[in-house]
């Protein structure tokens, strides 16, 4: 086990190169095995997460090739299996999967999907689109099965906005009879980024960024090379560093509309913004003054940058309202952060948040992926030294994390459990 120690009290400032969507990875490695030619992705970041899928992948009898760190290709030509159980056990995204292999081979069998534990993740809406496209579906002894003879478009109605059954229910309708059309459907970058690539292939979907997306389907999917998007939520992440250290940071190789929600609450903040083609650069300069946050789906607040501004705004002057209305349970890294002095009090979906003059060094654990590096940001602006435990949770999203914060001027090393902190306050002193 290894665990990130930090020296706190910097204002982090330079540049850092932003890595490819870990969101829009996942569903394009699953879709890739849709073709029975090559498929070569591009900009693909290197974390547990997607190395994970492509172990999955691999374990089918799928080719798979790391032509670089950020590189890779596979032929799916000779897969001989449709169920994954290993490999797969520890990622939400696991059931990507399903949609993949029940649209090409008209069955799949993939274990129940795991990931981090911020609340219920429900696949009830996968489910239901699968059921109308004309698929059996049942979940035994862990494994959710699904089978059909033939798949035929069909009208889908999403009950709540979800990126996952969106995509997954695109994947099964890219090669099902007629049309589909998903209404309510998700519209996330890293939505319309899947229908990019997989129109990329060959498949015919239309109004992918809109709350209706429309697919009509087709006989076969063709190999093609795609560069994936850069990751929204690793930008966001390091525009919050910026702000929550005092610090001046250019966030390169991004899609700023992207950032729009982010960089709008950021302003009300009292950040500056400074936006090019594609960077944005965050400026903060005194002490950051209160705001409300709602999470919704996009184009709203991202859940996934929920963490990170509450850490923010519990430093800023004033009271801070956070409302979570995607997960139910992402507040577990409250406890954590009222021992580095925060003050903040959860009721129900809503923390209230009393900003703190600062925040001090103290050893905290990550209960999840978002919130691990929320605490990171913390630990960056405590007086003192901390240390951030269980960060296996922060590397299934984040590609060499502490180097991008050190070269930033951060103070932190990754060391093993035992790693004797004395010598890192030697070292800092």
């Amino acid at each position: 086990m290894e665990k990130y120690v930090i020296k706190g009290g910097v204002p982090l400032v330079g540049e850092v190169e932003i890595g490819g969507a870990k969101n829009a990875a996942l569903a394009i490695l699953a879709a890739a095995t849709m073709a029975d030619e090559t498929v070569y992705i591009d900009n693909m970041p290197d974390e547990s997460d997607t190395n994970a899928m492509l172990q999955a992948i691999s374990s089918t009898g799928a080719f798979v090739e790391r032509t670089g760190r950020h590189s890779v290709k596979i032929n799916a030509s000779q897969i001989h299996t449709y169920t994954i159980e290993d490999y797969i056990k520890k990622i939400r995204a696991s059931y990507y999967l399903l949609g993949a292999f029940l649209g090409k081979y008209k069955k799949a069998g993939v274990v129940l999907p795991s990931g981090c534990n911020i609340g219920l993740r429900p696949i009830d809406q996968h489910i239901k689109g699968f059921t109308a496209l004309g698929a059996q579906v049942s979940i035994e002894h862990g494994i959710i099965d699904a089978h059909a003879d033939k798949l035929t478009g069909s009208h889908i109605y999403l009950d709540v906005v979800s990126v996952g059954a969106t995509i997954n229910i695109m994947m099964a309708a890219a090669m099902a009879e007629g049309k589909t059309i998903i209404e309510n459907a998700a519209k996330e970058p890293h939505v319309v980024d899947f229908a990019n690539f997989l129109n990329s292939m060959g498949a015919n979907i239309k109004g992918a960024g809109t709350d209706v997306i429309r697919i009509k389907g087709v006989e076969k999917l063709h190999g093609t090379e795609y560069t994936i998007i850069p990751d929204q939520i690793e930008a966001g992440t390091f525009m919050l560093v910026a702000a929550a250290t005092k610090g001046d940071i250019t966030i390169k190789n991004v899609i700023p509309k992207h950032l729009e929600s982010i960089s709008a609450k950021l302003i009300e903040m009292g950040c500056q913004i400074h936006e090019s083609d594609d960077a944005v650069r965050v400026v903060a300069t005194k002490r950051l003054t209160n705001t409300h946050v709602k999470t919704l789906p996009y184009p709203g607040f991202p859940t996934d940058m929920q963490p990170q501004i509450t850490v923010a705004l519990g430093l800023a002057s004033g009271i801070s309202i956070v409302t979570e209305s995607i997960f139910e349970n992402r507040f577990k890294y409250v406890d954590e952060l009222t021992r580095m002095g925060a003050c903040i009090k959860v009721e129900g979906s809503t923390a209230i948040i009393e900003g703190v003059d600062k925040y001090t060094g103290a050893t905290v654990s990550a209960p999840d992926l978002r919130a691990g590096a929320a605490l990171v940001i913390a630990a960056l602006t405590a007086e003192g030294f901390s240390s951030v435990e269980d960060i296996m949770y922060i590397e299934r999203g984040y590609e060499d994390f502490d180097k991008k914060l050190r070269e930033l001027g951060a103070h932190i090393e990754k060391v093993d459990s035992d790693y004797d902190m004395q010598k890192f306050k030697l070292k800092h002193a």
